[in-house]
């Protein structure tokens, strides 16, 4: 609340407030549904506070894991049915959103969307899902090329290796966000499909990027399309991405779910169930015959 009204009183600071864990932003729940989603339809006051929410699946137990990113997909106000047409897209999904959900996989990513924060002439609530285990990861890193004048925050980030090159070749399309990524390209270089399974990363879920997802589809018109999530079936993302995908298609190709199975539980706390149950839903993402037959 109190970080709420700092960044209504300057609009021209970036106000951030982080939950030690995402899911601690439980104890804020009446601030985020009255004040936060909703104030500028209410009041017509505009606001550039940034909630900072670590979450991921890293076997840390269903207290420390989960920012419950379907709770603010759900509070958006576009509309999975309608295909969104603009001159200036991006600028004005953003202006008519109520409030922006980001999951950067990359540093560079990160840097642009606090800084586009600022640059926007005009305010909104931004999610950032951070994480943890992306601070320390490998491969999670940017060149400061990707940062220098000229860069700009990538909604998507589409693939842009061996199977970009030959999209004809292309078996599989994997949509994906966050951390799962790097487990998903570990995967796919262990099982050598990098030519026949792309992945393509929604660095921002809402508002939903149609037009550079409608690019990736359309570069790949004869491919399996999967979304995969490291989250359970009935939280995550997949309950707000799959008709908006259905909306781009016009309802001709369906988007399959891979990851975990629907739990009342965001999370389990067993480092073993953890990974049996990661290795399980990867082995189905890059199975080129799961989906085989089914409509």
């Amino acid at each position: 609340g109190f970080e709420l009204g700092f960044a209504m009183a300057s609009p021209n600071a970036l106000v951030c407030w982080e939950a030690q864990f995402g899911d601690f932003h439980n104890t804020a729940q009446c601030i985020i549904d009255q004040f936060i989603s909703s104030g500028q339809a209410k009041w017509v006051r505009h606001n550039g506070i940034v909630l900072l929410l670590p979450h991921g699946m890293e076997g840390m137990g269903p207290e420390h894991s989960s920012a419950r990113p379907e709770r603010f997909l759900q509070m958006s106000n576009d509309d999975s049915d309608a295909y969104p047409f603009s001159e200036q897209f991006e600028v004005s999904q953003l202006y008519e959103c109520n409030w922006i959900v980001v999951n950067c996989s990359t540093p560079a990513n990160y840097f642009h969307v606090l800084r586009r924060q600022i640059l926007l002439p005009f305010r909104k609530p931004l999610i950032i899902l951070t994480p943890k285990s992306l601070l320390r990861h490998p491969e999670a890193k940017s060149s400061f090329d990707e940062m220098v004048s000229g860069t700009t925050f990538q909604r998507v980030i589409p693939e842009n290796g061996l199977a970009a090159h030959a999209p004809q070749e292309v078996r599989r399309v994997i949509f994906c966000t966050g951390k799962v990524y790097y487990d998903l390209v570990k995967e796919r270089k262990n099982q050598d499909l990098e030519k026949q399974v792309a992945i393509t990363r929604l660095e921002q879920i809402s508002p939903f990027p149609f037009d550079l997802l409608k690019e990736e589809l359309e570069k790949y018109p004869d491919a399996d399309l999967v979304w995969c999530q490291e989250e359970h079936k009935n939280s995550g993302y997949y309950d707000y991405v799959k008709p908006r995908f259905r909306t781009i298609v016009n309802h001709t190709r369906p988007i399959w779910y891979v990851g975990r199975e629907p739990a009342a539980a965001a999370a389990t706390g067993n480092k073993n169930t953890h990974l049996v149950s990661l290795g399980r839903f990867l082995d189905t993402a890059f199975n080129l015959e799961a989906f085989e037959g089914k409509t």
